[in-house]
Order: C-alpha cells, then sequence, then structure tokens
C-alpha cells in the first residue's frame, strides 16, 4: 500500500509548514496563540501543540525550506490575510526544490521505482 504525495502533503508536510511558521510568528513577533491561529487558519489550541512539540514532529524541514518559512512569516506578520497564499508559496518551493520527495520517499520507499508523479523527482 502507498499514499499519494497530496496525501503526505495533507499528513505531514501542511502541518510541519503550519507548525514552524506558527513557532516563528510566536517567538519572533510575540504574537498570540488566537492571533497566530487566525492567521494560519487554525485553532489556538492547535498552535500551542505546535509551540510544545505534540503535533507535526513526523519530518523534518530542510535548511532551505526553513529559509523560506522565515520569509512568509516576515510577510504574514506584515499582512496577516495572506496565510493561505504564503503557505501554498512553500509548498510550492518544496516541490520544485524536490523536498516534498524528500518527505514522500519516507513514507512510500516501495513506490518510487515507478512513481511518475510531475515533476519527475
Amino acid at each position: 500500500m502507498f499514499s499519494l504525495h497530496q496525501e503526505i502533503e495533507v499528513w505531514y508536510i501542511i502541518p510541519a509548514v503550519r507548525k514552524e511558521l506558527a513557532k516563528f510568528l510566536v517567538s519572533e513577533y510575540a504574537l498570540s496563540y488566537e492571533k497566530t491561529g487566525k492567521i494560519l487558519g487554525i485553532s489556538k489550541a492547535a498552535v500551542s501543540q505546535y509551540i510544545s512539540n505534540k503535533r507535526a514532529n513526523k519530518i523534518t524541514l530542510s535548511s532551505q525550506v526553513c529559509e523560506e518559512i522565515v520569509k512568509s512569516g516576515k510577510i504574514l506578520y506584515e499582512n496577516p490575510k495572506m496565510g493561505v497564499h504564503e503557505i501554498q508559496k512553500i509548498l510550492t518551493f518544496m516541490k520544485t526544490q524536490k523536498a516534498t520527495c524528500e518527505v514522500c520517499k519516507q513514507f512510500n520507499k516501495e513506490v518510487l521505482e515507478y512513481c511518475n508523479s510531475l515533476p519527475n523527482y
């Protein structure tokens, strides 16, 4: 059995991106959990779980992805309504850098021989 790369994004990548964005916004700008949650489209309880490392611990994002998260975090602080756009931008960056594939490899070892996902990883 295997998971589609979209499932990997939903279950592992998006939570990891939200976690890093939440940690950045809370630590760098001292935003409340409630305000951070509104920016990211999640509950303040989810923010709390991300901050305390109770959620999204299955993968580690690359340093390049973390740099993009910092850039997006700064944009979100200035313009909180850009949450969806910035998360999408990070996901697109991960695909172009093949970081999504690296995460997928952790969970889909048997699929890699015949994966024809575009872009080709």
